[in-house]
């Protein structure tokens, strides 16, 4: 295992966290227990900005939602590859936010659905370990 500078993390970790990998999403519940949901994400090193979209319903929105901020990670797997990015979660439906959250995921991903109650969980990354 290793740090990773979130700002210059290297050739293979940009190239693992280009490829496609689902990934889980832990945030902490206002109880102080993990909910854990598998996600797609992209990453922003220049801004360290990890992001998830979503929809207003789900429970990933709604814990992050009601707490205004959340300590969260998220952990990528392939094989012996591995990556966590850790730091703050904050959810938002600012239209800018969303259309940058819904672009980046088309680029990694898939273009995904349309949906008027869009949310994109940003999580400002203060941490990155693994192997890539």
């Amino acid at each position: 295992m290793a740090k990773i500078d979130p700002t210059d993390p290297g050739d293979d970790v940009h190239t693992f966290l280009s490829e496609r990998h689902l990934a889980s999403l832990t945030v902490m519940k206002a109880d102080g227990t993990p909910h854990v949901t598998a996600v797609g994400f992209t990453y922003e090193p220049s801004t360290k900005t990890a992001r998830v979209i979503t929809w207003a319903d789900s429970w990933k929105a709604k814990h992050v939602s009601s707490q205004g901020s959340v300590p969260a990670a998220i952990c990528t797997v392939d094989g012996g590859r591995w990556l966590t990015l850790s730091g703050t979660a904050v959810a938002t439906t600012d239209p800018d936010a969303v259309a940058e959250g819904v672009r980046r995921y088309a680029e990694r991903y898939r273009q995904p659905k349309e949906r008027d109650d869009r949310v994109v969980i940003e999580v400002a990354v203060d941490a990155i370990v693994g192997r890539a």
